[in-house]
């Protein structure tokens, strides 16, 4: 299977959504996905989500870090199942944000990530500067 037919992203009018196909590999022993992998998934969303708002934009004039992160499950995604991501600001500051992402496999829900993200400089790497959110990525992401 290609990337292409393993991620999908759209824009829509209800909003952004990113899709994965689970692979064998993403699985534990129980056969349901590994919990750390969800991170990877919602990393994978947002980096989509702010590509898809922002496009040539967001290479290298806007960056963000990770503050906290924190997901609630509710029931297992497997193997082949295609995970269903929609990511939505939930607050604004004005040098962080916060966005919830909302994962689900059809109409069964799966989980709630939930991440507090800091705007940084871009390209100020291991010594992070914060700046304020941008007004492009506000309205992008609104």
């Amino acid at each position: 299977m290609t990337d292409e037919q393993s991620e999908r992203a759209a824009v829509h009018g209800d909003g952004f959504t990113h899709q994965v196909r689970v692979r064998y590999s993403d699985c534990d022993m129980q056969s349901v996905v590994f919990n750390s992998n969800y991170f990877v998934y919602c990393d994978d969303t947002m980096d989509m989500w702010l590509q898809a708002a922002l496009g040539d934009a967001y290479d290298g004039q806007f960056d963000y870090m990770v503050k906290k992160a924190s997901i609630e499950w509710d029931a297992p995604a497997r193997m082949r199942d295609v995970l269903e991501m929609r990511p939505e600001v939930t607050r604004w500051g004005r040098t962080s944000f916060d966005v919830t992402i909302r994962l689900s496999v059809g109409d069964r829900a799966v989980g709630t990530a939930q991440f507090v993200f800091i705007s940084v400089e871009p390209g100020s790497g291991e010594s992070p500067v914060t700046v304020p959110v941008p007004e492009k990525v506000r309205a992008a992401l609104s």
